[in-house]
C-alpha cells in the first residue's frame, strides 16, 4: 500500500538530517587536489546590490546595510532554497574585489557556524550538490587571506557535505535535482583530497541518468526549457572536470550532450532567449550561447520540433508552440496548463508571450501563472486545459501536480511554398465541455505575418451530449476567450474603430492584430512574471471573447507587420530597460 505523501516527505527529511549529522562528525578533507577554476560568473550589478545590503530573494527585497545575506526575508522555503544553494557566490565573484571576497568569506563562515552540524534546510542532495560546485569553483576566492583554522573548517565542511551527498544522492528527484547532486559529487570527488573513491560511482550514476532521463529527442520529463539548459550546463561542467583530471568521459554523457544541444536551439527565439514554458524563464544571458559554441552546435539547422514544442520561423520572426502532452506525475509540480499556447518574437523584441512563472511572488501568483488564462491560447468558461491537484511537499516546498491533463495532443508541421504551417489539437476540454481545441498557425516566408485559426468542435455523439450539458449549466452557450499576452515593452492600443489592435515595439516595428469579427475584441490588463523582480510587471493582453453555441465554432485572426514597417530595422535600443536581476524599483509606486 502506498505511503501517505506527507509521511514520505517527513521520512525523507529525517533521513537527510540523520546522514547530515553523521557526516558532520567526519574529518576527511585537508585540501584541493588541484587549483579549482570558477565554472560560472554571475551578474556584476546583482553582486554590487548584495554588497550594498540589498538582498532580493524569492521576490522580496530585504535592505540591511552592512548586514548579512542570511538576514534575507520572505517566504522561508523559497528564500532558503536560493540562499543555501549559494548561486549568489557567482554574483560576488563577478565583482571580484576585496570587499566582495570578504563578504563571501564571512557569509560562508556563517553557514558553517549555523548549519555545518547537519541542521537547517540546506541539507538536501540537490542543494548540497549546487553548494559544493560553488564552494569548490570559487575556492581560491574563499580561501585567500584566511588563517589556518578557518581554512581547516572550510575543508572539513566540504568533506562533510561530500559524504552526505554520497549517501543521499539517490533520494534526489529525477531530473535537474538528481543531475545537480551527481555533478556536485563528481566535482567534489575530483577536487578534494581523500574523496577520490566517490568519483567512479558518481560517474556511473550520472551516465545512467543521462541514458534514462534525457530522451531520444533531447528532452526531459518536466519539458522546462530553462531546466534543460541548466542540465546541459551541469553536464558540460562534469565533462570539463573529467577531462581536466585525464579521466574518460562516458559515452552516455557525450551522447546526451549531443541530443540536448539541437533541442535547445529549437527552443530559442529570434532574440536568443528561451521560450518561457512550464516554469522556465528566458535563461541567463550568454550561458546558452557559450554552451552551444562549446559543442560546435551553432551552425546546425534548427529542428521544427523539440521536446514537444513546435517551432516555425522565417525572416526575423520566431513562433514557438506547446504541442505535446503536459508533464506528468512528479515531473509536473512546476508545469503549466499551457497546451497549444504560443510565443512570438520579432528580432530582438518579444511580442506575444506567456505570463511566466509566479513562483517568486507567492503561492497565489504561482498558481495563477500555471493556469491556462495566463498563456496565449484558448480557455473555455474559465477552465484550464489541465487542473492542479492537491498540494504536496516537494524538495521542502509545497507544490501541486497537474491532473486531468490532455491525453491526446496532435502536432503537424508543414513547410509550404509560401510559408510554414503548424496544425495542432488537444482534448483538454473534452471531458468537461465535449470540445476539442484545434489551432492552425501559418507564417509567411518573409516572417512578416502570422495567420491563426482556433476551432472548437465535437467529435462524436458523446461529445455532443457533454457540450449540451455544459451549455445547460451556463445559460445555453459556453463562453470562451482566446488570449494574446503582450510583453511589457509593447505599446498597444485599439485601432480601426475597435476592429484591430496596433502594437509598437521598441525597435520601431509596428504589428497589427485583426480578426474575422466572430468574437469581441478587447485590450485588457495583464502581467509579466519574471525572476529577479520585486513584483509582477504590468502588461496588456489582446482578448477575443465569445460563446460556443453550436457543435463547431471557428475564429480566425492575424498578426502582421504594418506595411510601412521595413523588413530590417536598425534596433539600437537596449534589449531590456534595466538589468532583470538587479531591478530594485520602489515596490510602492
Amino acid at each position: 500500500m502506498a505511503q501517505n505523501p506527507s509521511w514520505q516527505a517527513r521520512l525523507t527529511t529525517y533521513l537527510h538530517q540523520y546522514h547530515a549529522r553523521r557526516a558532520a562528525r567526519a574529518k576527511p578533507v585537508t585540501g584541493f587536489v588541484s587549483q579549482p577554476e570558477p565554472r560560472s560568473i554571475g551578474l556584476f550589478a546583482r553582486g554590487k546590490q548584495l554588497l550594498a545590503g540589498n538582498f532580493l530573494f524569492a521576490g522580496v527585497l530585504t535592505t540591511s546595510p552592512d548586514g548579512s545575506i542570511w538576514d534575507a526575508q520572505g517566504d522561508r522555503d523559497l528564500v532558503d532554497h536560493e540562499l543555501h544553494g549559494f548561486a549568489w557566490l557567482d554574483d560576488l565573484a563577478a565583482v571580484g574585489d576585496g570587499r566582495a571576497r570578504a563578504a563571501a568569506q564571512a557569509w560562508v563562515a556563517e553557514w558553517i557556524d549555523d548549519f555545518g552540524d547537519g541542521t537547517g534546510p540546506g541539507w538536501t542532495p540537490d542543494l548540497t550538490g549546487r553548494r559544493l560546485i560553488r564552494w569548490i569553483s570559487h575556492g581560491l576566492m574563499l580561501l585567500r587571506g584566511l588563517d589556518r583554522d578557518a581554512q581547516d573548517r572550510f575543508f572539513q565542511s566540504l568533506g562533510q557535505q561530500t559524504l552526505f551527498l554520497s549517501r543521499r544522492w539517490r533520494a534526489a528527484r529525477a531530473g535537474l535535482p538528481r543531475f545537480e547532486a551527481l555533478a556536485g559529487m563528481i566535482y567534489a570527488g575530483l577536487s578534494l583530497e581523500g574523496m577520490e573513491y566517490l568519483t567512479d560511482p558518481a560517474i556511473a550514476a550520472l551516465a545512467s541518468d543521462c541514458a534514462d532521463h534525457v530522451g531520444s529527442d533531447g528532452g526531459i520529463a518536466s519539458r522546462n526549457p530553462e531546466e534543460l539548459m541548466d542540465i546541459l550546463t551541469l553536464l558540460l561542467w562534469a565533462q570539463d572536470a573529467l577531462e581536466a583530471s585525464a579521466r574518460p568521459v562516458p559515452a552516455a554523457l557525450t551522447d546526451a550532450l549531443g541530443r540536448i544541444a539541437p533541442t535547445l536551439r529549437s527552443l530559442r527565439h529570434a532574440d536568443g532567449g528561451l521560450a518561457r514554458f512550464h516554469g522556465g524563464g528566458r535563461g541567463v544571458d550568454g550561458r546558452l550561447d557559450q554552451a552551444l559554441a562549446r559543442l560546435g552546435a551553432t551552425g546546425r539547422g534548427v529542428a521544427d520540433m523539440g521536446m514537444g514544442y513546435a517551432r516555425i520561423a522565417a525572416g526575423r520572426t520566431s513562433v514557438i508552440v506547446d504541442g505535446a502532452v503536459p508533464p506528468q506525475h512528479a515531473a509536473s509540480y512546476n508545469a503549466h496548463a499551457a497546451t497549444l499556447a504560443f510565443e512570438l518574437t520579432s528580432g530582438r523584441r518579444p511580442l506575444v508571450v506567456n505570463c511566466g512563472s509566479g513562483v517568486t511572488f507567492g503561492a497565489d501568483w504561482r498558481r495563477a501563472g500555471r493556469a491556462t488564462p495566463s498563456h496565449s491560447t484558448l480557455c473555455m468558461a474559465g477552465y484550464s486545459s489541465s487542473r492542479l491537484g492537491p498540494a504536496q511537499l516537494v524538495g521542502g516546498v509545497l507544490a501541486e501536480p497537474l491532473i486531468d491533463t490532455p491525453t491526446d495532443v496532435q502536432c503537424i508541421i508543414t513547410r509550404m511554398d509560401d510559408g510554414h504551417r503548424a496544425e495542432l489539437s488537444h482534448d483538454g476540454f473534452r471531458l468537461t465541455h465535449g470540445q476539442t481545441h484545434a489551432r492552425i498557425l501559418e507564417m509567411t516566408l518573409d516572417g512578416r505575418g502570422l495567420v491563426g485559426e482556433d476551432l472548437l468542435t465535437t467529435l462524436n455523439d458523446l461529445d455532443k451530449e457533454r457540450f449540451e450539458r455544459a451549455c445547460g449549466l451556463t445559460g445555453g452557450s459556453v463562453p470562451f476567450a482566446i488570449r494574446f499576452h503582450l510583453h511589457p515593452d509593447v505599446e498597444a492600443h485599439v485601432d480601426l474603430g475597435g476592429a484591430a489592435v496596433s502594437m509598437a515595439l521598441k525597435s520601431g516595428e509596428i504589428w497589427v492584430f485583426r480578426h474575422d469579427g466572430h468574437a469581441e475584441l478587447a485590450l485588457t490588463p495583464s502581467v509579466y512574471l519574471e525572476t529577479g523582480r520585486l513584483k509582477p510587471r504590468a502588461a496588456q493582453q489582446v482578448v477575443l471573447s465569445g460563446v460556443a453555441l453550436s457543435y463547431a465554432t471557428r475564429i480566425r485572426w492575424s498578426l502582421t507587420k504594418a506595411q510601412d514597417t521595413p523588413d530590417v530595422v536598425r534596433d539600437l535600443a537596449p534589449a531590456r530597460t534595466d538589468d532583470d536581476d538587479a531591478s530594485f524599483e520602489d515596490e510602492h509606486d
